[in-house]
């Protein structure tokens, strides 16, 4: 018996180095590789479409990959140059509105200010302020102490939103030399997609590349289920703000609309990010029908999320919408906004590996020696 724990736990150290070691050097290497696995996933995007030109088009093989790809920067382009057009425009846009508030804002505030209570409660703070002398130093150093920290905290704000101007604007090389980088390992991956193929076929055992082939067919239908279903809920999310914002005669429905969709992706957040401080602003600048109309809209949206997600995400994916909350949760501790794709994939990663009875094998493996 106490072989048999002995043997037990060596092979259970050997799963646990043998893991730890491949997880460490996912985590050394994905810094230095990861254009190339961008670049595989394009290729591989873009596979079926390269072989139908082949097959139907008789085009060459390298030609077929060079159409695909130009048609994807193409379409990379056009949606980037339609998406930044649309920015520029509604900051434009919006930095009028905000100047046509602020004006509206300081009229408020010169009217608060020369209002009849107002101006006895100051006279009366003034009074006390000249009868007093003894606090006149406590309130000159609070009122010193209050503007070196709002002046504090506009300054970093400042800095903040210029060293993110010079940051982007600092990696825009970098960016267009791992873009270039990117293309070209995609171009010369789907050239040589059949000879990769067997390559890999030669260097992995059977034993090995069965269960591996049975994780990555069932990865790709859960994981493009997943994708497929946040799409499809932030779509509807989208659709139905849309849909209520014009029919409340909302200016810029649609980007709105589509930002509020984006928003929709975010754990615990969702759509109240964005709607609960609007509802709160409408009602208290007097707007009250708006108000009204965007609390009844952020309310169709909340049941039509409900009842919709269990259904999409169950049908599309097989995972619990509690667990998938958990996994983006941790991945956003974990990883930052990154987190939020990292944590779900990672979860969708681990139910293959389980449908693949990868953890059975492992779990046997450690007890008997055997698969």
């Amino acid at each position: 018996m106490d072989q048999l724990i002995i043997k037990r736990i060596w092979r259970g150290g050997w799963v646990l180095l043998a893991t730890a070691a491949v997880l460490f050097a996912s985590w050394m290497l994905v810094p230095l590789i990861y254009p190339f696995l961008i670049a595989w996933a394009i290729a591989l995007a873009l596979n079926p479409v390269v072989q139908w030109m082949s097959l139907q088009l008789k085009f060459p093989r390298w030609l077929s990959v060079t159409v695909s790809l130009m048609i994807f920067i193409l379409a990379m382009l056009t949606v980037a140059a339609a998406v930044i057009t649309r920015i520029v425009k509604e900051i434009y846009n919006l930095s009028m509105t905000l100047e046509y508030f602020l004006n509206v804002w300081r009229d408020l505030f010169l009217q608060l200010v020369e209002n009849e209570n107002v101006q006895k409660f100051i006279h009366s703070i003034s009074s006390l302020y000249k009868d007093n002398p003894n606090i006149q130093g406590s309130i000159n150093n609070n009122l010193s102490s209050t503007a070196q920290t709002i002046t504090a905290a506009i300054t970093n704000l400042i800095t903040l939103f210029l060293d993110g101007i010079v940051r982007l604007l600092s990696s825009l090389p970098n960016v267009a030399t791992i873009s270039m980088v990117i293309l070209l390992a995609a171009f010369f991956i789907g050239k040589d997609w059949t000879r990769w193929t067997l390559t890999f076929t030669r260097i992995v055992p059977e034993r090995v590349r069965r269960p591996t082939r049975n994780v990555w067919q069932d990865l790709k239908h859960a994981l493009f289920g997943y994708l497929r279903a946040q799409f499809l809920l932030i779509s509807i999310t989208a659709v139905v703000v849309i849909i209520g914002l014009l029919v409340l005669h909302v200016e810029y429905a649609v980007t709105i609309g589509l930002l509020i969709g984006l928003v929709d992706f975010l754990p615990y957040l969702g759509v109240g990010a964005v709607m609960v401080p609007w509802i709160i602003y409408s009602f208290a600048a007097g707007s009250s029908s708006l108000g009204i109309g965007l609390a009844v809209l952020y309310s169709i949206v909340l049941v039509a999320r409900q009842i919709m997600e269990p259904k999409v995400l169950a049908s599309s994916v097989g995972l619990d919408p509690l667990i998938t909350l958990v996994a983006m949760f941790a991945g956003l501790k974990l990883f930052g906004v990154m987190g939020l794709i990292i944590g779900p994939v990672t979860l969708v990663l681990i139910s293959a590996m389980n449908r693949a009875y990868v953890f059975r094998d492992l779990r046997n493996y450690i007890l008997t020696g055997r698969r």
